[in-house]
């Protein structure tokens, strides 16, 4: 993408930005890429290089049956979870809550990096590491606590002997949050897609119930065709962010 067309697309965007009041946002891995948080299905992303096995860590019957390659998942998670702080594009989004034009983000992400960034209505589809559960007698077990147990225990196990499940979605499970999340899409007059490809069901389907200005910031192809995608931007969020912000719309 050439300069022209780079200043163009930003300042479109920038003109969408100032005449919307009621913008939200669906986001995915790609938007946390640049926090040093690996994605799952890019091309280096974990379920391609196979650092993992989606189908053993990821899986509840599995979970409910071996539940050790998940904790080693979450061990290297974890691990990054003190080094790793909000992108650009994250502190962007909730510069946007905090002028009153957000009205709220849809995540299929996991890392609580829009939390962390100052933004309060968040909807996490696939959950986060913020609260787990046992099992067995649903005694909860805040981060704080679980967090210092992981890198030490190979599976943490509740007083009761239940097995300790962080609030992450599974596969098998339902998706959180999923009527709030179309209710947000439906009222809004700008809908943003950052960083995910919009292949993942059932998140894909969020966009569609966008009716106004639709605009796609993704590095890389997006399997989406709607009709009112306005501007589509295949760039490094961050970067496209960094130039979006020479227009002063969250100042």
């Amino acid at each position: 993408m050439d300069h022209d067309q780079l200043q163009y697309l930003a300042k479109e965007f920038a003109k969408l930005i100032k005449r919307a009041q009621r913008i939200a946002v669906l986001t995915g891995a790609g938007i946390s890429t640049n926090a040093g948080i690996p994605d799952f299905r890019g091309p280096r992303g974990l379920y391609v290089t196979r650092q993992y096995d989606p189908e053993k860590v990821f899986d509840l019957a599995y979970f409910i049956k071996d539940p050790k390659p998940f904790y080693e998942f979450a061990r290297d998670f974890i691990a990054l979870e003190e080094s790793i702080k909000p992108t650009p594009t994250h502190l962007f989004l909730a510069k946007l809550e905090k002028l009153g034009k957000l009205s709220g983000i849809v995540t299929q992400n996991i890392d609580s990096l829009h939390q962390r960034a100052g933004s309060h209505n968040v909807y996490e589809l696939h959950g986060s590491f913020e609260m787990s559960h046992c099992l067995e007698c649903q005694n909860e077990f805040p981060f704080s606590v679980l967090k210092d147990r992981i890198p030490t225990e190979i599976v943490p196990l509740c007083d009761c002997g239940g097995l300790i499940k962080p609030d992450i979605v599974f596969f098998g499970e339902d998706v959180k949050h999923f009527a709030a999340a179309v209710d947000l899409a439906t009222a809004s007059d700008l809908f943003l897609v950052i960083g995910t490809s919009c292949v993942v069901q059932p998140a894909a389907q969020i966009p569609s119930y966008a009716s106004g200005d639709i605009v796609i910031i993704n590095k890389g192809d997006v399997e989406l065709r709607l009709y009112n995608i306005t501007l589509k931007v295949n760039l490094d969020a961050d970067e496209f962010i960094e130039q979006v912000n020479f227009y002063g719309v969250t100042s």
